[in-house]
């Protein structure tokens, strides 16, 4: 049982590799097809990350026995159709899927504001769709966005998810054990550029700040909020989250105007976004470990 994030995310690059190839040969259907048989593979066999889901379906959003269980198989499927998508967008499938961009004007006003900004994002929906979104959004103001990485497989999905277009440019800041990322986070916010943060996954030894989340006190990573408060930035609340097989609706959210730039205010005003978005989706929440710290042995 993973009781906390290890740094890295779910899958293996093998399977990335036959997904890859049944999208190519056979085409994105073909891929939701195995799919099927993959989540029922992981509902049965999985047994840590099934608890986990169990835990935050049945516990969590208090839903029946039998709606954890559905749901359970659902996240799983989910899930992979997010990682399909993924590589069926870099394979050149692009026109095969939609978008509503829901706040699209607030991010391009932060982008005119020429100030650089900060993107809250969270391990929901799939952001890692972000460079289809840039290239079909037709921003009017320039601006330089740079991902905050903190998958171990970060080299084996920057080549999915990075591109330059309609005026934004996608860049990676890949978090480093000697912690020279957070210099590069200082100069590319002295450079009036824009950082998006999945901002929702604690890493055992690093600073935290501990609110109530879906009812049940959560460590969150202090840095991100830190900084949002220090810099006093634009703010935004980013989501991309799957509608049906071939749409996906984009959210931008603003704060509260009476939000206060404080570590602790800022959190709150992400978990209340959050939690919202889960409300809507609760099947596209993507953290197969002990994320409430409450399933230990």
């Amino acid at each position: 049982m993973a009781q906390q994030w290890e740094g890295k995310s779910k899958g293996t690059p093998l399977g990335y590799k036959i997904f890859a190839f049944l999208i190519e040969k056979l085409g994105v259907k073909s891929a939701y097809f195995v799919l099927i048989f993959v989540s029922s593979y992981y509902l049965l066999f999985s047994f840590s990350t099934t608890r986990t889901s169990y835990y935050y379906f049945r516990k969590r959003l208090g839903y029946s026995l039998f709606k954890t269980i559905i749901s359970i198989y659902k996240n799983y499927y989910c899930f992979g159709q997010t990682l399909i998508d993924r590589f069926a967008i870099s394979a050149g499938y692009k026109d095969q899927f939609t978008f509503d961009f829901d706040g699209i004007d607030k991010i391009d006003e932060l982008f005119g504001k020429g100030k650089g900004g900060i993107l809250f994002s969270a391990h929901l929906g799939n952001f890692n769709v972000a460079r289809f979104f840039f290239e079909k959004a037709e921003f009017k103001n320039e601006a330089t966005v740079n991902l905050l990485v903190t998958d171990q497989e970060s080299e084996e999905l920057q080549k999915f998810t990075g591109a330059t277009s309609h005026g934004a440019t996608l860049k990676f800041i890949v978090i480093k054990d000697d912690m020279s990322h957070i210099f590069e986070m200082n100069d590319v916010l002295e450079n009036n550029e824009v950082i998006i943060f999945a901002a929702d996954r604690y890493v055992e030894g690093v600073q935290f700040i501990e609110k109530d989340f879906l009812g049940k006190p959560v460590k969150f990573p202090s840095g991100p909020y830190k900084l949002a408060a220090r810099k006093k930035l634009p703010i935004l609340f980013l989501y991309i989250m799957k509608e049906t097989s071939s749409h996906y609706h984009f959210y931008a959210r603003e704060p509260r105007e009476d939000m206060e730039y404080k570590p602790s205010k800022v959190l709150m005003e992400y978990i209340r976004n959050l939690e919202i978005m889960i409300g809507k989706y609760p099947l596209q929440w993507f953290n197969f470990y002990d994320y409430w710290n409450d399933l230990k042995s």
